[in-house]
């Protein structure tokens, strides 16, 4: 069954309740555009607008808009003092699950080395997931619906976008259909900010001729600077102007 936000929280400033799902929507869509980075960034978002929720709560009073406190950690921790009154969910459960949150977004850094699966995708696999534990908690606790309900509402959210590049068995499929070669090599490049080799992309994508690929593709989009062609190491990576060319034209 699915639940309107606008039902389950009623009592929220509409400024306020439209922060939370707009954070978690973006989460939710830069994951599933592989942009793990903005994944991570959009996490700490989600942190200041729960704590901002959690606090307006506890004090009786919300604020309009979401804001950062001082000290995220110390800020969640205090409400670990806010009484009996209030859930454990509100006082320890959510807050210690922002902590954790937060610790990713300021501390992991994007540029891992080694190993051969990326941890900038498990750590966004870890912030997605746990935003939308957070965000479903909240509808749980406030509204006193079942879990079902709850996990029903947040999944609504997106679960009817189509994502553009779905990754199975180790390899990346553009599902997004009539783009150009040019286009479905940007879009995957997009996602990977160290870069591709040529041979990952041509099974990718599943060119029938990587030789007729290199010349019309990647040598092209070398010369007029949309992507960098390594042809020593066969390495491809998109440029400034790939980057624009996909969140102008090819997101949109």
């Amino acid at each position: 069954m699915s639940v309107s936000f606008s039902v389950l929280f009623p009592t929220l400033p509409a400024t306020l309740r439209d922060e939370l799902v707009h954070t978690l929507k973006e989460i939710e869509t830069n994951f599933k555009e592989s942009r793990w980075e903005p994944s991570e960034l959009n996490g700490g978002k989600l942190c200041e607008v729960v704590y901002s929720i959690l606090k307006g709560h506890v004090d009786g009073n919300f604020p309009i808009n979401a804001s950062k406190p001082g000290n995220m950690v110390d800020a969640c921790r205090g409400l670990e003092h806010a009484g009996t009154l209030f859930p454990r969910s509100v006082r320890i459960q959510i807050p210690r699950m922002l902590v954790a949150l937060y610790e990713i977004r300021n501390n992991r850094g994007v540029g891992h080395v080694g190993g051969d699966v990326s941890p900038n995708h498990m750590d966004a696999v870890c912030v997605l997931h746990i935003s939308k534990w957070v965000v479903s908690e909240l509808l749980r606790v406030f509204h006193s619906v079942t879990t079902e309900e709850a996990s029903n509402a947040v999944e609504s959210l997106s679960s009817r976008e189509l994502p553009l590049v779905w990754k199975i068995n180790g390899t990346s499929r553009v599902l997004a259909t009539g783009l150009s070669m040019l286009d479905k090599t940007l879009l995957l490049l997009y996602g990977e900010s160290a870069g591709i080799s040529e041979a990952e992309l041509v099974r990718s994508i599943e060119h029938s001729n990587a030789s007729t690929y290199r010349r019309d593709v990647l040598r092209k989009s070398h010369k007029s600077r949309i992507l960098e062609y390594d042809s020593a190491i066969r390495w491809v990576t998109i440029s400034p102007i790939g980057i624009a060319r996909v969140e102008d034209y090819i997101l949109r």
